[in-house]
């Protein structure tokens, strides 16, 4: 029994979707303005997680993930979010290029991480550039339900109007009086009220015409628009960084269920910020590593999923050089044991059989308490410990070797782990391990030596055991 963590309610939850056996997803996705960060990518790799299990289970997962490519304004983190520069337009002016180079760019860049790191692709990436004509309807239904109103050709959301605001964040109208103070707007009625369309000045390249002026719409606008347009107005999971609880998902939620007069989310659910030194990993701080600075240290993208998957979704994660480095060693770790596995299990060979069926369930209730892969993967790390008493007493049948294999790949579709594998090995080395194991075999040990030092020379490790040997990079 699925058991989730839902933001709105502050409780865990067991998972009971709309309709049976299948589930609606919704992904906050990139504002395509620069490079993916290893911070964007923790929450992306979530809800990649939360998604592959679901499919696990046996649901049939419909996930929309957007893009963001016009209306996020660089003030973001300030008041309601609605102020400042357009982020694309500001970096399409910098570097002298199109908004639409700029954003075509960095959303091939993010594409590409997300590849990298086994990130199953969404149905659906929906551009907002693309929607502004649901967009609008929106807004006009707002408008037409008292909800919102116009002045001086921007339109903005009455927060006074939606009594449950508040509710996800915490950040009541009465907890924002007494809370943070924001920079007063002269077309609002109230300070907390937010942009649903802002009119654009003459210089302002990203802009289109509505019945309220020429202009764009405001940045969480788009995503109840995209998330209506392909979800329909009730889905079930909608996920994001913590940092998007407020403003944007507190603003989601009034605009989009005071259009629809329905529920908008039945479950929310937030990764906790990668830190650096203990502060917030982020563009704006300029403490932000991507996914090639990791490469460049030596560690590859499956490290780094196993990084993040080492801790739990909602604790904050401080990254290190470190703990990237312990990640990668219990990735090696997984690694080998499948390796070893693959030798025994072509081989014809009879023996003792661990208990597969424990390990399995408790994997899954871990992973069914909220999605607790570090407890999930512990688990694993027992069942590679208890395999290994076997394998070194040379008492692993071969039949077990192949169902433990099965196990590992059935498991291995929510972990999602790319493994090195012996595939990878260059012909050429395989070939000088080879040599060596036939010197080894005929006790000319000076020559397996000397093709021992060979390989590490060309940067591999070869370690023996009783089944015969194993090869890995020692990068």
């Amino acid at each position: 029994m699925l058991k989730l963590y839902n933001t709105l309610t502050k409780q865990k939850e067991v998972f009971e979707p709309l309709n049976p056996g299948k589930v609606s997803m919704y992904v906050c996705g990139p504002t395509v303005y620069d490079f993916v960060h290893i911070g964007n990518i923790r929450s992306y790799l979530f809800s990649d997680t939360l998604r592959r299990y679901l499919a696990y289970l046996g649901f049939e997962v419909k996930m929309i993930k957007n893009i963001t490519d016009v209306g996020h304004l660089t003030e973001d983190s300030q008041g309601q979010g609605d102020s400042g520069e357009d982020k694309i337009t500001r970096k399409a002016q910098a570097e002298k290029k199109t908004p639409e180079e700029i954003a075509r760019f960095f959303e091939k860049d993010f594409h590409q991480v997300e590849e990298k790191m086994n990130i199953l692709p969404a149905q659906y990436f929906p551009r907002a550039t693309a929607h502004i004509d649901q967009m609008i309807k929106i807004v006009e239904k707002l408008l037409e339900k008292g909800h919102a109103y116009k002045k001086n050709g921007n339109v903005f959301f009455d927060v006074t109007s939606f009594p449950d605001y508040g509710q996800l964040s915490g950040n009541t109208l009465e907890n924002l009086k007494v809370g943070a103070r924001v920079e007063e707007h002269p077309d609002k009625k109230n300070p907390w009220d937010f942009a649903l369309w802002i009119k654009a000045p003459k210089e302002h390249i990203l802009k289109w015409s509505s019945p309220w002026s020429i202009g764009y719409p405001g940045w969480h606008i788009e995503c109840s628009a995209m998330s209506t347009e392909y979800l329909g107005s009730t889905i079930d999971i909608h996920t994001g960084g913590e940092d998007n609880i407020f403003p944007h998902h507190e603003a989601e939620i009034a605009q989009t269920q005071c259009y629809s007069g329905q529920k908008f989310v039945h479950y929310w659910l937030h990764a906790r910020h990668l830190l650096m030194n203990g502060e917030k990993m982020s563009k704006s701080k300029g403490n932000l590593f991507t996914l090639p600075d990791i490469i460049k240290k030596g560690f590859s993208p499956m490290d780094l999923r196993m990084l993040f998957l080492s801790s739990h979704y909602r604790s904050p994660l401080d990254f290190s050089w470190e703990a990237l480095e312990q990640a990668k060693k219990n990735l090696q770790k997984i690694n080998d044991f499948v390796l070893e596995l693959e030798i025994v299990a072509k081989q014809k060979k009879s023996g003792q059989d661990p208990n597969l069926e424990n390990f399995g369930t408790e994997i899954e209730k871990a992973l069914n308490d909220d999605l607790n892969t570090p407890l999930a993967l512990s688990f694993l790390y027992s069942l590679i410990s208890e395999t290994h008493k076997l394998l070194s007493n040379n008492s692993l049948s071969s039949q077990s070797a192949q169902e433990i294999l099965s196990f590992w790949q059935k498991i291995n579709l929510v972990f999602g782990f790319i493994l090195q594998g012996q595939a990878q090995i260059p012909k050429e080395i395989q070939q000088i391990a080879e040599d060596r194991q036939k010197a080894r075999q005929q006790k000319d040990f000076q020559k397996s030596d000397q093709l021992r030092d060979l390989l590490e020379q060309k940067g591999f490790l070869i370690e023996d055991s009783g089944e015969g040997y194993k090869i890995r990079s020692k990068k």
